[in-house]
C-alpha cells in the first residue's frame, strides 16, 4: 500500500477525527430532542355526589323544647291585664309540658330585650307521630307560631296589637288592654277585631280554642313566605325574666292541667314571674285561686325585698292593698296616676280618687285639765270658808 511520503502519523490522526466530527454533526442535526417529561402530581377524583345548597327560603332546624305524646289542652278563656308601662310587649301564655304533664304558662307583660324587637310566641306542632314544641323567641319581624290564635293581638299570624314607630311601640287599644292615662302613645285599628275570630279553625269547623299545629284536630296552618324569611332573620332569645316565669309555673301546683282541669287560676299576670301580685288574672270557670307562699326575697305581694332585683326585672313596685279607687284588680280609675307608682302619693284629696286626705295630719285633740273645775257652788262655799279662818 503506498504511502503519502513526508506525513507525520499524528497528522493523520488529528485528519481522521476532524472528518469524523464532521460526520457527526450532519448526522446529528436532523435529530430534535425532546425536553424531559414534566413531574407528576396527583389530583383526587372529583365527588361522586355534592348535595345541592339549601334554597333561598328553607325553614331553619326546628328548636326543640320538649316532646309530649298528647295533645296540649285547648286554650283557656282570659282577660288580659292592662299594660303596666310604656314599652312593655304582652307574651301570650301556653301550655308548656313537664314531668310527665301540661302546666300553665301565664301570659304577662315583658320588657323585650332591646327596642324594634317583636316576640314570637313558641307553639306546639306534631311531627312523627309526637307533640313538639317549638320555643318563642325575640326579632325584629314576628315568625311563624303555627297558626295558633292566642289573641290579644296574635290571631295565627303576625302581630295586631302594635308597631314600633322609631323607639316607641304604639298600641291597638283596640285588641290590647292599655291604660291610657299611663300610655299614651296608642292608636286604633278595628280591622283584625271584624276579620278574626276568638276561635281557630280546622276544615272550616270552629274547634274550639285549639292550641297546637298539625295532627289530628290540630291547625292545619303553613308558614307564609314573609312568616319564612323572618324565621332566617337573627333571633334573640327569652330574657332572664321570661325564664324565670316559667320557673315560677312548673313550681306552682295550681298550674298543672289535671288540677284545674284546663282552666288555671292564674291565667295572666300584670308582670313576668309576679304571681302573686295584685292584678293577676285567672282563667274563666277555673278554681278559686289558692294564696301562694311568701317568698322571703319578694315579700307577701310579689315585690323585691331591699337588695334584691329591682321592679324592672318582673315584679311590680310594692302594692298597697286594693281599695275602690283602683278597681277590682288593682287598677287605677280613669283620670289617675300611673299604677306603676305602687301607691298613690300622700297629701292628695279624696277627690282625685286615691282616698287619701290632705298631707297635714289632723291636730290631736286637746288634753283635758289636770284638774277638772269644781261646780261653782262648791267653789262660793270655799271662799266663804278661807273667809271665816281669817
Amino acid at each position: 500500500m503506498p504511502t503519502l511520503p513526508g506525513l507525520h502519523p499524528i497528522c493523520v490522526n488529528v485528519r481522521v477525527l476532524l472528518i469524523l466530527s464532521m460526520c457527526a454533526s450532519a448526522v446529528l442535526g436532523g435529530c430534535v430532542v425532546a425536553p424531559p417529561p414534566p413531574p407528576r402530581v396527583y389530583a383526587p377524583p372529583p365527588p361522586a355526589y355534592a348535595p345541592p345548597p339549601p334554597p333561598a327560603y328553607a325553614e331553619p332546624a326546628v328548636a326543640l323544647e320538649v316532646q309530649a305524646p298528647q295533645p296540649p289542652p285547648p286554650l283557656p278563656e282570659y282577660a288580659q291585664p292592662p299594660c303596666p308601662e310604656e314599652g312593655y310587649l304582652w307574651t301570650p301564655g301556653y301550655w308548656a309540658f313537664a314531668n310527665g304533664g301540661y302546666y300553665w304558662v301565664p301570659g304577662t307583660w315583658v320588657q323585650p330585650p332591646r327596642v324594634g324587637l317583636l316576640w314570637t310566641p313558641g307553639y306546639w306542632g306534631f311531627v312523627g307521630g309526637l307533640y313538639v314544641f317549638n320555643a318563642g323567641y325575640w326579632g325584629p319581624h314576628v315568625g311563624f307560631y303555627g297558626g295558633v290564635n292566642y289573641g290579644f293581638g296574635y290571631v295565627g299570624t303576625g302581630y295586631a296589637g302594635g308597631y314600633w314607630a322609631g323607639n316607641r311601640f304604639a298600641y291597638n287599644t283596640a285588641v290590647v288592654n292599655v291604660n291610657t292615662t299611663v300610655v299614651h302613645n296608642t292608636y286604633v285599628n278595628n280591622t283584625v277585631v271584624n276579620n278574626t275570630t276568638v276561635n281557630n279553625t280546622v276544615n272550616n269547623n270552629t274547634v274550639n280554642r285549639t292550641s297546637y299545629n298539625g295532627g289530628p284536630g290540630g291547625v292545619p296552618a303553613k308558614a307564609t313566605q314573609q312568616e319564612r324569611v323572618a324565621m332566617q332573620e337573627p333571633h334573640v332569645a327569652p330574657t332572664p325574666v321570661q325564664h324565670q316565669h316559667v320557673q315560677e309555673a312548673v313550681k306552682n301546683p295550681q298550674l298543672a292541667a289535671s288540677a284545674n282541669g284546663g282552666h288555671p287560676p292564674i291565667a295572666a299576670t300584670p308582670r313576668a314571674a309576679a304571681f302573686n301580685a295584685p292584678g293577676v288574672l285567672g282563667a274563666k270557670g277555673a278554681p278559686p285561686r289558692a294564696p301562694a307562699p311568701v317568698n322571703p326575697s319578694y315579700g307577701a305581694h310579689g315585690n323585691p325585698a331591699p337588695g334584691n332585683a329591682a321592679p324592672s326585672a318582673g315584679h311590680p313596685p310594692g302594692a298597697a292593698p286594693v281599695n275602690p279607687s283602683y278597681g277590682a284588680h288593682g287598677n287605677p280609675a280613669p283620670g289617675n296616676a300611673a299604677p306603676s307608682a305602687g301607691h298613690p302619693p300622700a297629701g292628695n284629696p279624696a277627690a282625685t280618687g286615691y282616698g287619701h286626705p290632705p298631707g297635714a295630719a289632723p291636730a290631736a285633740p286637746p288634753k283635758p285639765p289636770a284638774h277638772p273645775p269644781k261646780p261653782p257652788a262648791e267653789e262660793k262655799e270655799r271662799h266663804e270658808n278661807e273667809g271665816n279662818r281669817s
